[in-house]
């Protein structure tokens, strides 16, 4: 990586060390809320976003808040970039005047033109492609758990999207095993699994992709699921009947471990991917999950900033 400017677009840009010290990192902000809390003092940090967001927004508002920062929110619509000026033009006059750029967006493309064409650190709120900051926190809370380890045994379910692109390569990094439960149909792109094959070669984790959604979880410690159509993709009456059978259920958990942990990185949409029953369940984790985005993005900040 750069060392004068440190980009956050993809954790393939990440080493397993890089990784694993920020998780650690964010389980000590966690604990002490004033730690660096005056690291982004006099610095302003902006949010991109043309998708809705919740979480990312709210964690990152109010970890830069938290770290002596100032937030600036900038709907892209109301940007000149909506009237034609260009991405380029744009990340040089941002350069100017803040310093750090988080965007959240359709295409990964957009992300790396204001790296290239920037002067300050650019985060990935989220593009079509990854979300590495979701998965960042993630890792954390399975951390918390204690569960991060050679022995975890982790099954995604459902949709192949920017998410899981993104948890696939944290394991693969980190030489942790996973399974993903997909329709034959709806697998991870060619791109994205030669690149984390390639990856667990060098690390030792193991994928295995599993089209029978009852042995995919069978014996899990942790299943994983998300939304079947991300936000700019068109509904398809076709593809959600296709992963309706990936449905997370009581049923579907009674292969699992009894005490298997239940991951979900909201919104949720309540009886179609997930049941109310299993998100609200003793099993769920998706609320310890939620709120450890504020932990993981502060910890991201203090990375690139310190």
């Amino acid at each position: 990586m750069d060392k004068k400017k440190k980009d956050f677009l993809t954790l393939r840009d990440y080493s397993k060390e890089e990784i694993e010290y920020m998780i650690n990192l964010s389980s000590k902000i966690k604990k002490d809320r004033n730690l660096y809390c005056d690291l982004l003092s006099k610095k302003s940090i902006a949010l991109l976003f043309n998708k809705q967001s919740t979480r990312t927004r709210l964690s990152f508002e109010a970890g830069i808040t938290q770290l002596g920062g100032n937030c600036i929110y900038l709907d892209a619509d109301s940007l000149q970039i909506k009237r034609g000026e260009t991405l380029e033009d744009s990340a040089r006059v941002f350069s100017r005047y803040l310093d750090g750029l988080v965007i959240r967006t359709f295409e990964q493309k957009t992300v790396e033109i204001f790296a290239e064409n920037g002067t300050i650190p650019v985060i990935n709120g989220l593009t079509d492609t990854y979300h590495p900051c979701q998965i960042l926190s993630d890792l954390f809370t399975i951390s918390e758990l204690g569960l991060l380890d050679k022995s975890l045994r982790l099954t995604y379910v459902g949709d192949c999207n920017n998410v899981l692109n993104s948890l696939l390569i944290g394991f693969a990094k980190l030489g942790i095993d996973i399974t993903v439960g997909c329709s034959q149909k709806y697998e991870p792109s060619k791109e994205i699994l030669e690149y984390v094959y390639n990856q667990a070669e060098k690390s030792g984790s193991h994928i295995k992709l599993v089209h029978d959604p009852s042995v995919a979880v069978s014996g899990a410690d942790i299943i994983y699921t998300d939304v079947w159509v991300s936000m700019g993709e068109k509904d398809s009456e076709e593809k959600i009947a296709e992963l309706s059978k990936f449905q997370v259920n009581e049923k579907l958990l009674s292969f699992a471990k009894p005490d298997v942990k239940i991951m979900h990185c909201l919104p949720a949409h309540r009886e179609s991917e997930i049941t109310s029953a299993v998100i609200d369940s003793k099993n769920s984790i998706v609320w310890q999950q939620a709120e450890n985005r504020l932990h993981a993005q502060k910890a991201l900040l203090v990375y690139l900033y310190s």
